[in-house]
């Protein structure tokens, strides 16, 4: 060990000292607290005071998202980066970085040998449930209700169950980022029921997994009562749904309705089962910009009956394929009541439709525009009552963007509004504006720029973040990359950016070194009406250009920032409706040029007319901001 002289050592000290001084002299610190200066929000202090010349006040909302790494842990994840060895001490990182991971779960060991009834259950890890059980009902009540990253895993649930019967009433309702997966449910059972009454519900961007559900079952019915309603973005999938059953009567009642840009992967439903009774009520009712993909629906089955009564209809745009239904089958009956029957309609793929199939009924009472229905072993046996081309599409279900029936279906009262309806005294729905992001922090800047961001660097990224195969986190990861690597709009200028530093080199990069950072006070008055109270418009309320950044899902905090030219900025006080006090202050940013806006956004939707055509404003939501050139005071 190195030996220091005292007069060497007494200077160190002086020197730490007179930073100390010099930090707190400048107003930066919370100086009675003792703050170290060789924090990452202490380096972030220095980083703004160089960069940025206005003479105002710091950004507390900026300096609130620094690293809260200690000079210590700072030092050594920095090293660690350095060497590409984060991945080795990831679990201190994560809790040390405030980082949002996914818990490594350990398999749970509990056998339930009796009847169980769970009435709470959060995030654990079931390897083995209700296997071999004779008899008896198993029951959850509430499970993972209104969690935030709950991460659910059952690897066998019911196999090789005799006459048993099984329940969910409320799986996972109102979660956030929710990863679940079940590996086998009621495999190999004989008789029996088994039913998910709420799957889901209302849950915000899900990453749902069933592997094998009721495959070789036999005399089991199955029924999914409501699967995923009112959910918003994530994806989800069935592998296998009842495969190699035999006389197993299989229902969706609901499947993804009234969903918002919802993945939906199904694959090998009723796959060579003997006398099935397979049925679909709904599947994708209402839903906005769907994205269904289908394959193999009752191939192989002999006699039974498939159905599916209303698929997608209502929805708007979105993409559909649908591959293999009932082919290769014997004396199967397949109906569909209704396919597609959509307005703003998206694109839609159907082939192979009883294809190599003997002894066939198939019948589709109404289907929806499409231009790539094709692949009929025997067209002589299939039936239409109603086919819609794009030619004579019914103009009561084709709906322009200015029809008010499609104003504010899929996006929430007061997410978009006009330029206008920003008046003093006048009142307006507010929005949901709460954060529901996983509460993170940025990394500092010593550390992420070791840490790759690309998509070409996706190994490495897994590695650091122990994101595993198919996992919720590798599709949050890539989906994150991938959005960052998109080229920019037309007029766009965008970064991402995962410290502060890199925040504030893009801001000044645009906007230059005389600049202010706004963001909405608080949440008070979400999903409420407000009035408007006092109206400033930035910069004089002249056009101008700003630089907006919102948060993107990735494990640390990340910024998709852009500027877009053409905008005006408003500060206004927002009051309650009844007593009109002041309840807020929001920051708001109107877009006067959307030439360039797909025609399905969100805004269009709620407000009518199209791109060009209008000027669209929203709020800055919460821990969301907006930059301007600061004004003159």
């Amino acid at each position: 060990m190195q030996n220091f002289h005292p007069i060497t050592l007494l200077l160190s000290l002086c020197f730490l000292s007179l930073l100390n001084v010099n930090y707190a002299a400048d107003g930066s610190s919370d100086s009675a607290n003792g703050e170290s200066p060789f924090t990452a929000k202490a380096s972030l202090i220095r980083y703004w005071n160089k960069e940025i010349h206005t003479g105002l006040p710091k950004s507390a909302f900026l300096l609130s998202k620094a690293s809260p790494l200690s000079p210590v842990d700072l030092a050594t994840f920095s090293k660690l980066a350095s060497q590409n060895a984060l991945s080795t001490e990831f679990p201190a990182f994560c809790s040390s970085a405030k980082l949002f991971c996914f818990p490594d779960l350990s398999p749970s060991l509990e056998k339930h040998d009796q009847d169980s009834h769970f009435a709470i259950y959060l995030n654990k890890n079931f390897t083995n449930y209700g296997t071999g059980r004779a008899g008896g009902a198993d029951s959850f009540k509430n499970y993972s209700d209104g969690d935030n990253l709950p991460v659910d895993s059952f690897r066998r649930y019911g196999r090789d169950a005799a006459g048993h019967d099984e329940t969910f009433s409320n799986y996972a309702p109102e979660t956030n980022v929710a990863d679940q997966s079940f590996n086998t449910y009621g495999a190999g059972a004989t008789g029996g029921t088994g039913e998910f009454r709420g799957y889901n519900v209302e849950i915000n961007n899900p990453n749902l997994r069933f592997v094998s559900y009721s495959d070789g079952a036999n005399g089991k019915g199955q029924k999914f009562s409501t699967y995923t309603e009112d959910a918003n973005a994530g994806d989800e999938s069935f592998t296998s749904y009842g495969k190699n059953g035999n006389g197993v009567p299989n229902e969706f009642s609901g499947y993804g309705k009234s969903s918002n840009v919802i993945g939906s992967d199904f694959s090998n439903y009723g796959e060579a089962g003997n006398g099935a009774s397979d049925t679909f009520k709904t599947y994708g009712v209402d839903g906005n910009v769907p994205q269904n993909n289908y394959k193999n629906y009752g191939d192989g089955g002999n006699g039974g009956v498939d159905s599916f009564a209303n698929y997608r209809e209502k929805s708007n745009v979105g993409d559909d394929s649908f591959q293999s239904y009932a082919k290769n089958s014997n004396a199967q009956k397949a109906d569909f009541v209704n396919y597609g029957k959509s307005f703003n309609e998206g694109t839609d793929k159907f082939t192979g439709y009883g294809k190599g199939a003997v002894g066939q009924q198939i019948g589709f009472k109404i289907y929806g525009v499409n231009t790539t229905f094709k692949d009929y072993a025997r067209k002589k046996d299939v039936t239409f009552s109603k086919y819609t081309n794009a030619g004579t599409a019914d103009a009561s279900m084709k709906v322009t963007s200015d029809s008010s029936a499609n104003k504010n279906k899929w996006v929430e009262p007061g997410k978009f509004f006009r330029e206008s309806m920003l008046k003093e005294g006048s009142e307006m729905p507010m929005p949901d504006i709460r954060d529901k992001m996983p509460k993170r922090s940025f990394l500092p800047r010593s550390i992420i720029s070791k840490i790759p961001f690309s998509t070409s660097k996706m190994g490495l990224i897994k590695e650091i973040f122990h994101a595993s195969d198919n996992s919720s986190m590798e599709r949050i990861i890539l989906d994150a990359v991938e959005e960052c690597e998109r080229a920019p709009s037309p007029g766009e200028t965008k970064r991402c950016v995962g410290s502060a530093e890199d925040l504030i080199d893009f801001v000044i990069s645009v906007l230059g070194r005389n600049v202010a950072v706004r963001t909405t006070d608080n949440v008070e008055g979400s999903k409420k009406n407000v009035t408007i109270g006092t109206i400033k418009g930035i910069n004089s309320g002249r056009v101008t250009k700003s630089v907006s950044c919102h948060q993107s899902l990735y494990p640390y905090l990340l910024y998709y920032c852009h500027s877009v030219p053409k905008v005006r900025v408003y500060e206004a006080d927002l009051l309650d409706t009844n007593s009109k006090t002041k309840i807020n202050h929001g920051v708001a940013i109107c877009h006067l040029d959307t030439s360039s806006w797909s025609p399905t956004h969100g805004a269009f939707l709620a407000l009518g007319s199209g791109p060009g055509r209008i000027e669209v404003c929203h709020w800055i939501f919460e821990n969301d901001m907006t930059w301007t050139i600061a004004e003159a005071s």
